[in-house]
């Protein structure tokens, strides 16, 4: 099972990366967890200096942007 988190404070860019891997998710039928972590604090603790940030297992693997879903895809396969 993958873990995903998706790190913001919930700007639109972050609902974007959400829709983005919940739909591809979905579309691929893989068994994940997805969690939004919109506390600053725990965002803090990646790191990270811009949001979104895409989390899968625990490791940063975008931030800053929205990913596409092929993107996504490949990250998860």
């Amino acid at each position: 099972m993958k873990n995903i988190k998706i790190l913001g404070t919930g700007c639109a860019k972050c609902r974007q990366v959400e829709a983005v891997v919940r739909g591809t998710v979905a579309e691929m039928g893989i068994d994940a967890t997805i969690e939004k972590v919109e506390d600053i604090e725990k965002i803090m603790e990646y790191n990270v200096l811009v949001t979104p940030v895409l989390v899968i297992d625990e490791e940063v693997r975008i931030k800053g942007r929205v990913p596409s879903g092929a993107e996504v895809k490949a990250l998860l396969a």
